[in-house]
């Protein structure tokens, strides 16, 4: 794959970025910030960003997460001790819901992450999940390279 990204979305249609950039930091206001970002870099590995791979993870490590949760994070069904159930139980519902349409969430799923969230704290959540994949659709369409340092969300 080639370095240079197809072309640069962000400046061909800047209402529509700004417009993301906006749901995106209004998608989840009682979620807390690590949580929020562990899920972004969950869901970008398994849609295969590479580039939002690399902003999640160094927003993580700003927050003083250690590297070793980000090294087992794709593991953390057999990595529970370094994640919290409630990190656990986002994870479980967001990869559900990002498994859509393959799949949608079963009634089992929704009632565990039931378990750790509020009704309010799980429409958050999901749409964490709608934010990020629209990220990722974009810059693996486009080819959006890893830069040489962490891009950094303002």
């Amino acid at each position: 794959m080639s370095q240079q990204a197809r072309l640069a979305y962000q400046a061909l249609a800047p209402q529509s970025t700004q417009a993301l950039v906006a749901f995106s930091r209004a998608a989840a206001p009682h979620i807390d910030a690590r949580l929020h970002e562990l899920v972004n870099l969950r869901i970008s590995q398994i849609n295969g960003c590479a580039f939002c791979m690399d902003m999640h993870a160094a927003a993580l490590l700003k927050m003083d997460v250690p590297p070793r949760a980000l090294h087992v994070l794709a593991g953390w069904r057999e990595a529970g001790r370094l994640f919290s159930d409630r990190d656990r139980a986002a994870l479980a519902w967001v990869e559900a819901v990002n498994a859509v349409p393959q799949r949608a969430p079963s009634d089992a799923e929704f009632e565990e992450a039931r378990k750790q969230f509020s009704d309010q704290e799980l429409a958050e959540l999901t749409f964490v999940v709608g934010a990020i994949r629209a990220w990722n659709m974009l810059n693996a369409s486009f080819h959006m390279p890893v830069p040489q340092q962490p891009y950094e969300a303002h």
